[in-house]
């Protein structure tokens, strides 16, 4: 199996006479923490989107273990093993998290219209719900409504709803979004630990935390990609300072 599991070539995106990309390659290596950065407007949440199937590209081929997937949507994306979380999240406000998880396994295996009617009659799922809540920390918390959670456990719950789909690259849109320094570490020290040997791909503005959590960094800005290298070249260089870091 190739070192790469996912890439783009020759990508381009644009909206009318608005180019986001323009022959965009970009490689992510299987197993490995990526983490992408640039400033505002350069395309960052966009590049997932179209990864994710939620938009299709203008030019150019996106590659999943080896396999072109322009034409597929994003249910046959997320089968396939691309599962990502939104910058904001998406959750059940009303469910709680073992519904929640239970909903997304439900999801995972392909049935009909999951319903939480479905979910009671399945014990062996709302195990295995349980056992990744517990995993990842919401022990405590199974049947607290999603609106009453610390917002720092929701989006960790985001995120076990993305990792109950088993996926084989889990695509991050600002985890941290929200969260205090202190949260924001925490949330990614438990990512860096429970996502072992899972590909994790994020966007994340805190450079404490990529530069401490990623093992290789993408920097995107005017249109294209800066550099792709680890982080500490990423820190040193030059254009990244100019184009985003200021320093």
């Amino acid at each position: 199996m190739s070192d790469i599991v996912l890439e783009t070539r020759d990508l381009r995106k644009a909206f009318g006479g608005l180019v986001v990309f323009d022959r965009l390659n970009f490689t992510l290596a299987r197993g490995e923490r990526h983490a992408i950065i640039g400033p505002n407007g350069a395309g960052k949440s966009t590049f997932v989107s179209l990864v994710t199937g939620l938009l299709q590209p203008t030019a150019g081929e996106i590659v999943f273990n080896g396999k072109v997937v322009n034409g597929q949507t994003p249910q046959e994306r997320v089968k396939a093993g691309l599962v990502r979380t939104f910058q904001i999240n998406t959750l059940f406000a009303s469910l709680n998290p073992l519904e929640s998880v239970a909903l997304a396994l439900l999801e995972r295996e392909g049935r009909a219209k999951p319903s939480l009617a479905k979910v009671a009659r399945e014990s062996a799922l709302l195990d295995e719900a349980e056992a990744l809540l517990a995993k990842f920390g919401l022990a405590g918390e199974l049947l607290t409504p999603t609106n009453m959670l610390a917002y720092g456990m929701q989006r960790l719950l985001e995120v076990v709803m993305a990792f109950a789909m088993r996926p084989q690259v889990l695509l991050l849109d600002e985890p941290a979004a929200g969260l205090s320094t202190h949260q924001g570490h925490e949330l990614f020290a438990q990512l860096a630990t429970l996502t072992a040997g899972t590909t994790v791909l994020f966007i994340e503005h805190d450079m404490n935390l990529v530069f401490r959590y990623a093992e290789r960094v993408s920097v995107f800005a005017a249109g294209g990609m800066v550099m792709q290298d680890i982080p500490e070249k990423v820190r040193g260089d030059a254009r990244v300072r100019e184009v985003y870091l200021g320093a």
